[in-house]
């Protein structure tokens, strides 16, 4: 069913006509393509019917979905700057924009359009004209060997150093601040966007290959020389090798001087900036050591070097040190495969660093984690869901769940960590040991709060626990009227005790949602996007051939039972 909405379009600009602005998008598209080779295109390897059997949607429950998208495609009208067609950041309370973007912005918003378009909220003319436009002026903006910097001001598209902050332009000097910061996650995000868009409409093929060709993730890998160790205490700070580095400072390379102090590893592999491990080995500028380098919990150690991570949330951790022989490179790595176990029960799980949902599930939106990864990553984004679904009902007695980083419920315009922790669990710190151990839900103690709700979490349940995040989405909708409007769909954060609504959108979050309903209600189309690039292959490889330390019983999202119920682990 085709659904032309004449807001979405935005058919005027500054004067424009929608046909002509059409015209001129197809005639620079033209220009671009008819110079670059065309890419090779990945065999389809996503899998089959998405939520089959006894957790199928049926009917009645994708129409309602389906509602939901086309009202939450309407922000969009609103949210992309006309003079610069970028997406801001954000829109709040009476009119209040949030003039700014990031390169995960950009990049979600390039999946929110392809997503309007399989929905069929879109046509195909339209959405091409939207995303070439957005491309042709991230094409004009500063970057750094291709990568975008941290945030831009989406009226000038100028670098900004923070929201509402300075010009970049009056600083000369490289320092350590966000307007030399090259964000490694947030271009993993911006990089997904760009191959979506490369599978999903081949004719934009050429500009979007002059945006992502220049980019090197290998920029984000920290190549120095490994040991057996965790880390390497031949290097400066006794660093952990082998892992990505969270970003990189433009003219201040971390092997220089004393600039490592201002450098960090994303040394939790089960978090959202793995989207740049799958991008960086997919276009082979990163080796499959990040994938086994990187920590799955973190590890007890294996030196006297090694650090102590008996402060983290669980301790003792259960699991095992396993040797991988890399499929690529052939090399032997010891991984330490180790798992949390949620109090009281079976249930194993990987946690991730904060507890947040989009931690643990926003790479699924776009990479097959569930199809690919059964005996990894896939089952670990089931089992997070199901630890959220259980500690937010059991132990917070809440009546929905669903915690990850969004707005604060109210209309401060604030921001807020909130994740599972686990935080009602006993914790010791690092004076845990067998006979007090630490027994929370996540890496960290107390880096987030658990008392919002957000409604992204539910929608990007929906390819691992589709009943239950439908019916949670339900409850959201008739228990808080507030948090939802046909104009724009959810707002972005519930206080689920007070009911305090943050009247509040980011883009980040209703492009979560955009794409978790494209998957839900076409097959996994946005996966399947993914999937068809060549891009995806790594991805592919390495999910289907490591096993994590959690067993599977075959136990799913039963409709009519708790799905949260006891695994063998």
């Amino acid at each position: 069913m085709q659904v032309r909405d004449a807001t979405a379009t935005k058919s005027v600009r500054q004067g424009w006509t929608g046909r002509t602005r059409v015209a001129l998008v197809v005639a620079l598209v033209a220009l671009l393509t008819a110079s670059m080779p065309a890419s090779g295109v990945y065999a389809d390897q996503s899998g089959g019917d998405n939520n089959s059997g006894q957790n199928a949607l049926n009917a009645q429950q994708r129409a309602v979905l389906y509602n939901i998208a086309r009202d939450t495609w309407k922000f969009y009208s609103a949210d992309v700057d006309p003079n610069t067609h970028l997406p801001l950041d954000n829109i709040g309370p009476n009119g209040k924009r949030g003039t700014y973007t990031s390169a995960a912005n950009v990049g979600v918003y390039l999946w929110a359009v392809v997503a309007a378009h399989d929905l069929g909220l879109i046509s195909r003319e339209g959405a091409r004209a939207e995303i070439a436009f957005t491309l042709i002026e991230v094409a004009k903006l500063a970057r750094d060997h291709g990568f975008l910097h941290q945030w831009y001001d989406t009226t000038s598209g100028h670098v900004i150093r923070n929201p509402g902050d300075i010009d970049c332009a009056t600083e000369t000097t490289p320092t350590f601040d966000n307007c030399y910061f090259i964000s490694n996650v947030d271009n993993g995000w911006y990089a997904s966007g760009l191959i979506v868009v490369r599978s999903a409409m081949p004719e934009l093929r050429g500009l979007v290959n002059t945006l992502l060709n220049p980019m090197d993730f290998g920029l984000f890998y920290d190549s120095r020389p490994q040991t057996a160790c965790n880390v390497n205490p031949a290097v400066t700070g006794n660093q952990p090798t082998g892992q990505m580095f969270g970003g990189y400072y433009v003219g201040l390379p971390v092997e220089q001087g004393s600039n490592w102090q201002h450098y960090y590893h994303n040394g939790a592999l089960y978090s959202d900036p793995r989207i740049s491990a799958y991008i960086g080995m997919g276009l082979h500028q990163m080796p499959g050591d990040v994938w086994w380098r990187s920590w799955r919990t973190l590890p007890p150690k294996q030196c006297p070097t090694d650090p102590d991570f008996s402060w983290q949330g669980q301790w003792p951790v259960g699991g095992y040190w396993q040797v991988y022989k890399d499929p690529q490179s052939g090399k032997r790595f010891n991984v330490w495969e180790g798992h949390y176990t949620y109090p009281g029960s079976d249930l194993t799980f990987i946690p991730t660093f904060a507890g947040g949902m989009f931690e643990a599930l926003m790479a699924n939106l776009v990479v097959p984690e569930t199809t690919w990864g059964t005996k990894s990553f896939g089952l670990a984004d089931r089992r997070a869901a199901q630890v959220q679904v259980k500690y937010t009902t059991e132990q917070l007695k809440y009546p929905v769940w669903g915690m990850s980083p969004s707005s604060t419920p109210d209309d401060t315009g604030g921001y807020g960590g909130y994740g599972v922790e686990g935080l009602r669990f006993p914790y010791f710190g690092s004076g845990a040991d067998a006979s007090h151990p630490n027994l929370g839900l996540s890496q960290c103690h107390g880096c987030a709060t658990e008392d919002v709700v957000t409604p992204h979490a539910s929608f990007i349940a929906l390819d691992v626990l589709p009943q239950r995040a439908y019916t949670n989405i339900q409850a959201l909708r008739r228990l808080y009227p507030d948090l939802y409007r046909p104009d724009g769909g959810f707002y972005d954060a519930v206080n689920p005790t007070t009911g305090g609504v943050g009247h509040r959108d980011l883009v980040l979050d209703q492009s979560m949602i955009m794409a978790a309903l494209d998957n839900a209600l076409n097959q996994r189309k946005l996966q399947r996007h993914f999937a068809a690039d060549p891009a995806s292959a790594a991805a592919h490889r390495y999910l289907s051939f490591e096993k994590l330390s959690i067993a599977d019983t075959g136990n799913g999202d039963n409709s009519g039972g708790d799905s949260t119920g006891n695994n063998n682990g």
